[in-house]
């Protein structure tokens, strides 16, 4: 007699948001982001395929939010390698994103989201903050 292969149980979802809600929310930030004076001239260095980017970024989402196995890629090593990410470029991103999650979810979601996007941003911009240094090792803010 032979098992059947074992599956994890999947985790409930962190937060009451669906596949659905977390593609709208990327492509309306996306869209934004293009608009951006700041922030939309860095993103159009490095995206060549806009729907390919929001795609892998829903489901960089959906493992955090709705725990799917379907993102297997390393944020903090994509922002570092890019050369041109500081950690000034955050708190703008930051409060793009929290505009669009006001605009596209209902507020409990839209806050639970948003709280979980400023600590992965925290530490994305500690990770930026690590390597932009000057020479004496003063952060680059800007």
């Amino acid at each position: 007699m032979s098992l059947p292969p074992h599956t994890p149980p999947r985790l409930p979802p962190r937060l009451p948001v669906t596949a659905d809600d977390i593609d709208r929310v990327v492509a309306d930030f996306y869209a934004e982001i293009r608009k951006h004076p700041t922030l939309g001239p860095i993103f159009a260095n490095h995206v060549t395929d806009w729907p390919e980017h929001e795609a892998k970024i829903s489901r960089f989402w959906r493992n955090a939010i709705l725990m799917e196995r379907v993102y297997d890629g390393n944020p903090m090593m994509v922002h570092r390698a890019a050369g041109d990410v500081r950690p000034g470029m955050f708190t703008p991103w930051l409060d793009l994103f929290d505009t669009v999650l006001e605009r596209q979810l209902p507020p409990g979601a839209a806050m639970g989201w948003s709280s979980l996007a400023h600590r992965i941003g925290q530490s994305l911009r500690y990770g930026v903050t690590d390597v932009a240094t000057f020479d004496d090792g003063t952060p680059r803010l800007g």
